[in-house]
């Protein structure tokens, strides 16, 4: 008998709400469908003003909240009627929310997503998972990431060292030694997407840089990259995780500022998505015998960026989730769907070693629809 969750996940970027169909009658998760659906322009406007302090912070976060909501049904609802499935077949949908503010350190270290669960539940009539960071943050934990429980689940292998890297707005991976859970390790490696797109968007007025074809055009300025890759994060030692608090336009802007001459702008475009790769490249190299690495997430639909990748780890095989029967763009939503499952399940949905947890914990806080 079918076990239908959805799984609904909008992250750094703000470029879209993934919502993902997944069965787990079986020995595997089975991902039925996943689509994107867009937040409306003036929402989008908004959740990118709470990534900052403002004025009237409380109350547009309030209203934010409830709207966001308010979309993810819509979009929960629009698939489930593109798959003739009603809401009652539904066991529970996980969802992540929006992050607008990341800041897991401190002794009272946070991370805030918005979303409203309860609206969420009632609009769909569809019982919901949701907040699934703070309980390992309350353990001392960063929080994040949180995928690479469900990375060893479906992508593990029992004889190849593995590596998933997940590049959304900002760039995570796994690392899934074989047949060893204990020695999984799991991190931010900084900035996915965040930095390409904000920039895109400045100088072309589209969203994103189409398979990397604008930055391809262009030349990587060596001196802004040397720059780039000087941040202290990238020298920190894991469990860590990062976010737009620290890899903004408003850096980048400080980092283009003792530049002289100037890059152009698709230089610059070059530069970063060369910067995206190259920092996710330095970390795999000090994990032990890597032999295969898989691209998931928007960054795995750049072919500049893929391409660059593959030329530094030319050690490595590297593949996109495509490979292992899921499709890129859709791996963070069906972990979400996994999430609620484990919740269901009473499964510890965080790894210690990844996170710097106290100790394993079944993640989320549960929301009826009745």
């Amino acid at each position: 008998m079918s076990q239908f969750y959805l799984g609904l996940m909008s992250g750094t970027s703000m470029d879209g709400v993934d919502v993902a169909l997944v069965d787990f009658s079986g020995p595997h998760p089975r991902l039925l469908d996943s689509q994107t659906f867009t937040y409306p322009a003036q929402l989008l406007n908004q959740l990118h003003q709470l990534c900052a302090p403002q004025s009237n912070e409380i109350e547009s976060m309030g209203q934010a909240d409830r709207e966001v909501a308010k979309v993810f049904a819509q979009a929960s609802l629009a698939l489930l009627k593109d798959n003739y499935i009603s809401p009652d077949q539904v066991i529970a949908i996980g969802s992540h929310g929006q992050t607008i503010r990341h800041m897991p350190n401190g002794d009272c270290g946070f991370s805030l997503q918005i979303g409203d669960p309860n609206t969420l539940a009632i609009a769909t009539g569809i019982d919901v998972i949701a907040d699934f960071r703070r309980k390992d943050i309350a353990l001392g934990g960063q929080g994040a990431p949180l995928v690479p429980a469900f990375h060893h689940n479906v992508f593990a292998h029992k004889d190849k060292n593995r590596v998933v890297v997940n590049i959304g707005g900002i760039s995570n991976l796994t690392y899934l030694p074989a047949n060893d859970r204990q020695g999984i390790v799991g991190f931010d490696t900084g900035p996915g997407n965040t930095l390409m797109d904000a920039w895109c968007k400045q100088h072309t007025g589209k969203n994103y840089d189409d398979k990397g074809q604008w930055a391809a055009q262009g030349s990587v300025n060596l001196a802004l990259l040397h720059q780039l890759m000087a941040h202290p994060y990238f020298t920190q030692p894991h469990p860590k995780s990062t976010g737009r608090e620290m890899f903004n336009p408003t850096w980048l802007t400080q980092q283009l500022a003792s530049l002289d001459p100037q890059p152009s702008a698709q230089c610059v475009q070059a530069t970063l998505t060369v910067f995206t790769a190259r920092s996710i490249v330095q970390h795999i190299k000090a994990l032990p015998k890597v032999q295969e690495v898989y691209v998931c997430g928007g960054g795995a639909l750049n072919e500049f960026l893929l391409e660059e990748l593959e030329s530094e780890l030319h050690e490595c095989d590297v593949f996109t989730t495509e490979e292992l029967g899921v499709a890129a763009d859709a791996v963070e939503a069906m972990a979400f769907a996994w999430l609620a499952y484990a919740y269901i399940q009473k499964i510890p949905g965080n790894i210690t070693s990844v996170t710097g947890a106290a100790r394993p914990a079944v993640l989320g806080t549960f929301t009826p629809a009745d």
